[in-house]
């Protein structure tokens, strides 16, 4: 497109005109290669927050961030590709046990993961409280690592989506971060640049989620999976709670000790943990569905439930490990991952737990060092809380609710997680975890067109 007139482009946006996917891959290609300069395009983020992109545009602006940079081709590794993206959550390390779970049942999985920022955790940083673990493997060995193993997980490279991370960084400082369109194209840029075949979303709604209101969490994912779906990547999302922690364990080592345990303890769908494991066989069916393991989701599920149960995902990850570098015998002792306690955090009531905010806990944990307040930040592997007692479980006066792990202590604050804790009479009653299924035409749970 010779004449790339941008204020012109932002103008007709900002009025409620459409843009023409030329001219939408134009002004991306412009501003990746420096020609347009931030104030330019800070403006015409704006006028599309403001006034939306329909579902052409925001292929259109997907596609100019995919093809920003290398598209893996990954059709010469056998099998059908699948991957996961969740929006994120408070104590949610459904990945760590989803990737090897799902490789061990014969789909590979190619992960690319983000770090940790605000009030939520990151995949890449609870694989680093795994001693020698690179996430930052290049793309030659990530193919191989994939091929040999069947799964591999690491950060997004220079080389994949370099559009993303520009105006991502650029949406951060300019208050359009929100906008669904652009959250869309920012995900599926980089998930589809990773040469997959099909995509399933977890898609979170709560106090502890990103989207805190379930009408715009269902426009997400809605959003998510019809992009997906024009671009030939067969895309399902399931919309789950997240207005409790996620798991017992909260903090990169103590959550990647939690999903060690489950993998190696071979845990239930009932036992310990059970909501990981709910969340987790959900999406491992999806996964396993698409990836033609498994004739649906529900036969999916009940396959990943046997290799959970006959140990041979936890197999799977010790080989991941092992291809990235990490310390294969830190495996063996979970608890190590999370250091020694420095705190711990009682009850001065009895009754039940009737509420846990997933939000303060999460705060919490970037005061204790195990999140950053700014993407530049360090954070402590060591730090973060197990629950002695989650949502609905009795207690008495002196129970211990949480124990606090970090590397130093003077950094530990019980009362602020002692506070997220609400002990009443009754136990509350209990909702189921996944609470829809979106699939490119209807919700499961609703009629076609309500």
């Amino acid at each position: 497109m010779p004449d790339l007139n941008v204020v012109r482009l932002i103008t007709r946006k900002r009025d409620g005109g459409a843009l023409a996917p030329d001219e939408i891959e134009a002004l991306v290609a412009a501003y990746t290669a420096g020609d347009v300069p931030d104030y330019q395009m800070a403006a015409f983020l704006m006028a599309a927050f403001l006034r939306g992109l329909s579902d052409d545009e925001t292929v259109a602006l997907t596609r100019a961030m995919l093809h920003s940079g290398v598209v893996l081709d990954l059709s010469d590794i056998d099998g059908v590709k699948v991957d996961k993206h969740s929006t994120g959550g408070v104590g949610d390390k459904v990945s760590l046990v989803l990737a090897p779970l799902v490789a061990a049942c014969g789909v590979p999985v190619p992960m690319i993961s983000g770090r940790g920022l605000g009030h939520t955790g990151g995949t890449l940083d609870k694989l680093e409280a795994i001693p020698g673990f690179d996430v930052g493997l290049d793309i030659p060995r990530y193919r191989e690592v994939l091929a040999d193993v069947g799964a591999v997980l690491i950060g997004q490279t220079g080389e994949i989506a370099p559009a993303d991370k520009a105006l991502y960084a650029l949406r951060d400082v300019t208050g359009t971060v929100e906008s669904i369109p652009l959250i869309a194209a920012s995900i599926l840029s980089k998930k589809l640049a990773e040469g997959i075949d099909a995509l399933v979303l977890d898609v979170k709604v709560g106090r502890g989620a990103f989207m805190k209101d379930e009408a715009r969490a269902r426009q997400l994912a809605e959003t998510l999976v019809r992009v997906g779906i024009g671009f030939g990547t067969p895309t399902v999302a399931l919309l789950t709670h997240m207005d409790t922690p996620l798991g017992r364990a909260i903090g990169n080592g103590p959550e990647t000790a939690e999903a060690v345990r489950i993998l190696k303890e071979q845990t239930p769908a009932g036992g310990p943990c059970a909501d990981v494991v709910e969340v987790t066989l959900a999406l491992a069916g999806e996964m396993l569905w698409l990836g033609e393991a498994a004739e649906d989701a529900g036969a999916g599920r009940r396959l990943a439930a046997a290799a959970l149960r006959d140990g041979w995902a936890f197999g799977v990850l010790q080989e991941i490990v092992q291809a990235q570098g990490g310390d294969v015998a830190a495996l063996d002792d979970p608890d190590a991952l999370m250091g020694e306690p420095v705190a711990t955090v009682t009850a001065d009531a009895a009754g039940f737990v009737t509420d846990l905010d997933p939000l303060a806990l999460g705060y919490a944990a970037v005061d204790l060092g195990a999140g950053r307040a700014r993407k530049e930040d360090d954070v402590d592997p060591k730090a973060g809380f197990v629950l002695h007692k989650t949502l609905g479980e009795p207690v008495r006066t002196g129970d211990v609710l949480a124990q606090i792990y970090a590397s130093d202590p003077d950094r530990a604050d019980p009362d602020a997680v002692r506070a997220a804790f609400t002990i009443g009479h009754a136990a509350p009653s209990r909702r189921p975890l996944v609470i829809d299924r979106f699939d490119g035409e209807r919700w499961e749970g609703q009629e076609s067109g309500e």
